[in-house]
């Protein structure tokens, strides 16, 4: 149901064009007629600049007699932030005159604000792809990991509310708090808070906002400057459901009275929303595929509607892979101090996922955990059942060899669990919780657990390490950045540690090296056709094993896309072995290809390749054991049953499929308790248990 507050607020208040008359003219807010772009004029002697866009027109109407919402999608991150950027007037258009903002030159625009007239000021971009801008920028999330939990509230700590307002200097301008301008500022901060639920937030520092929060605090600042044309960036990555049909309901209102025009860039995973009409394909070469009304892009692109995720495509052949799995086949039910907590009977653990066995070491528990700022809970809010005995708070139990999914709306609590795990905040020491199998603080008989020793033994993926990692790292010292106690610290390396960092180079180099071209050097096909035909299967392997990766020595992790980045923090957190592996929205921001790629990985290592059936383009990759496993040549094999696994997501896409056993947390401060639950018994095709965990 569309909401109608805003509906009342824009048609209501001096924000701008509904209560103007359309002009007859009906300029276009954008025009571009046969363009091509390029990053640096093509008369230099640049090395790499290729056309951006080649022959691209492109027309955003400032008042359609139709509705006309745009979306922008393509499988690179960078080529479809590229043409945002276009959009808003970046890169050299050749021939320049090619590219023009005719409605922004129109006396109504100079009658709302003079400076709108400017493109970068009334075409505004908002990235929620896990750059450094896009996590918060600025000081948006602090200084450092654990500063968002802390109490103490500095200076410079600005609310969500002065946020919004602008009010985030230490000397705001007088004049500008005491203008007109404020009626208008209140007025619409009233109702864009509401519908985007924000608040219950408003005077919390914008530093401890989750990270769905933060995308939502973005949104509303963004809306609170009025621009002619909005270009968000993957806005839903990283909302929960409820949340992004909240989001995709308000934006169509703001899009349908052209207040401000809507432009999303989506990836092909995500869902196109009902209320877009028009839709631009890119491919990763930033080339244009398909432009034009979305039943046409779509009927030309039919997996684009929602593509089935890896679990639901890819076939396997067991009996191929009884190496690789063997020691995963016992079928194990949930620990016995989960067993009756679940909202499902305990089933047999499918085969290739390990389960926990209650013998197993506990690496976290739990008991009765409660995270309170003053009076207001943020986890733990709530009593259960655990075994015939009400308690409340939080009781948990990880165990070795078991795979959990975390998962609950935003602000649910989910990135606080991590954050008790990881150490990063100051509770834990209080809080009955031990880490492998002791507490932080020294108890009679057993001394405490140091943070070095916690995080040593954790490998981590999450929006707060990306936004915080060194952007001058290079690709080969990030992953060795896992031998390392801080993102900074010198890494203490053997001979197998810079065994297994090449084997990750030269498996992923197709998605870390960006002067890459050409096929999957990882794929075992490949391997043949490096060689001689009928070459002996060694000499494949030792062909693959001699590959050049000094690229790795220079390319920078702030020079990659954001989907590189990506896979990189993944290796980061898998590539030690760690007693727990981390993944938190670890996946978001890649492309599906990449996507299905590392989730194998994670599950077989270099034992098994997703191919693709070139004899069937339209089949699901297949899984093939690799020359590699067949030599017996494998660095790397994917997670062990003694690691466990924990990930967080919100899209059922970005879970791996070896994750078993889940917890759904509930919205804070509304009574409702945990759940937790496996999907084990349900096939992995069948969607019911996504679903029904979300409607609770």
């Amino acid at each position: 149901m569309r909401s109608t507050s805003i509906l009342s607020l824009y048609s209501s208040i001096a924000l701008r064009s509904v209560s103007n008359p359309v002009p007859v003219s009906n300029p276009p807010v954008i025009r571009i007629d046969n363009a091509t772009f390029y990053r640096q004029h093509p008369a230099s002697e640049a090395a790499s600049n290729p056309p951006l866009f080649p022959g691209l027109t492109f027309s955003l109407l400032s008042f359609p007699k139709n509705p006309q919402c745009w979306s922008v999608i393509s499988p690179s991150s960078t080529a479809k932030t590229t043409f945002l950027e276009v959009l808003q007037g970046q890169h050299i258009c050749i021939p320049p005159n090619a590219r023009s903002f005719p409605y922004l030159s129109t006396d109504d625009v100079a009658a709302k604000d003079p400076h709108l007239r400017v493109p970068a000021r009334a075409i505004q971009y908002v990235g929620f792809n896990g750059t450094s801008a896009a996590a918060g920028g600025s000081g948006l999330r602090g200084a450092y990991l654990s500063a968002r939990y802390e109490s103490r509230r500095e200076e410079t700590d600005f609310s969500l509310l002065d946020y919004l307002k602008g009010n985030t200097s230490l000397n705001p301008s007088e004049e500008l708090v005491a203008s007109g301008e404020s009626v208008k500022i209140e007025e619409t901060l009233r109702h864009v808070v509401q519908q985007l639920k924000l608040e219950a937030l408003l005077d919390l520092p914008v530093g401890n906002l989750s990270n769905g929060q933060t995308r939502r605090a973005r949104i509303a600042k963004a809306l609170m400057s009025a621009p002619e044309a909005l270009l968000l960036d993957e806005p839903f990555m990283g909302l929960d459901p409820p949340t992004t049909s909240t989001i995709s309901s308000l934006l169509y209102d703001l899009a349908e009275m052209n207040n401000p025009r809507i432009i999303l860039g989506l990836r092909p995973q995500d869902t196109v929303p009902e209320w877009i009409t028009h839709l631009v394909y890119l491919e990763s070469d930033h080339s244009i595929a398909h432009l034009g009304p979305k039943d046409v892009v779509l009927n030309a692109l039919p997996n684009l509607r929602r593509p089935t995720s890896l679990q639901a495509n890819h076939k396997i052949n067991e009996s191929k892979f009884e190496l690789f799995i063997s020691i995963n086949q016992s079928a194990n039910p949930l620990p016995d101090e989960n067993a009756r907590e679940v909202d499902e009977e305990p089933s047999k653990v499918p085969r290739g996922r390990p389960g926990p066995k209650s013998r197993e070491e506990a690496l976290i528990e739990m008991s009765g955990v409660e995270v309170k700022y003053g009076e207001k809970h943020v986890l733990g809010d709530w009593t259960k059942n655990y075994n015939y005995e009400v308690k409340r708070g939080l009781w948990w139990t990880v165990r070795r060899g078991s795979r959990w999914g975390i998962f609950g709306p935003n602000g649910s609590g989910k990135t606080t669990i991590l954050s008790l795990i990881c150490s990063d905040h100051p509770q834990t020491y209080s809080l009955p919780i031990k880490l492998f199998g002791r507490s932080r603080l020294p108890t009679p008989g057993q001394p405490g657990i140091s943070i070095f020793d916690v995080q040593s033994r954790i490998g981590h993926s999450s929006p707060e390490v990306h936004a915080f990692f060194p952007r001058e790292l290079t690709i080969r010292q990030t992953l060795e950045n896992a031998w390392a106690d801080t993102f900074r610290g010198k890494a203490i390396l053997s001979h197998e540690n810079d065994v297994v960092v090449d084997a990750c180079l030269r498996w992923f180099e197709r998605d870390l090296n960006p002067a890459f071209r050409g096929p999957d050097p990882a794929d075992p096909a490949q391997h043949k056709k490096a060689v001689k035909p009928r070459s002996h299967p060694a000499k494949q392997v030792d062909a693959y094993l001699q590959r050049d990766i000094d690229w790795a020595d220079t390319v920078r992790f702030g020079d990659v896309s954001v989907a590189a980045q990506k896979v990189a923090l993944l290796l980061r957190a898998l590539i030690k072995k760690p007693d727990i592996v981390i993944l938190d929205e670890a996946f978001s921001a890649m492309d599906t290809v990449t996507r299905d790629k590392c989730m194998t990985f994670l599950a077989y290592g270099e034992s098994v390749y997703l191919s693709e059936r070139n004899d069937e383009p339209e089949s699901a990759p297949e899984r093939v054991e690799t020359t590699l496993a067949k030599e017996k040549k494998v660095a790397i094999a994917g997670l062990e049953a003694r690691q466990a696994l924990i990930c967080v997501s919100h899209l059922e896409e970005e879970v791996p499929e070896i994750v078993t056993e889940w917890m759904c947390l509930p919205e804070p401060n509304e009574g409702k308790r945990v759940r937790f639950g496996t999907r084990g018994k349900l096939k992995m095709k069948d969607r019911k248990w996504w679903d029904a965990m979300w409607k609770g």
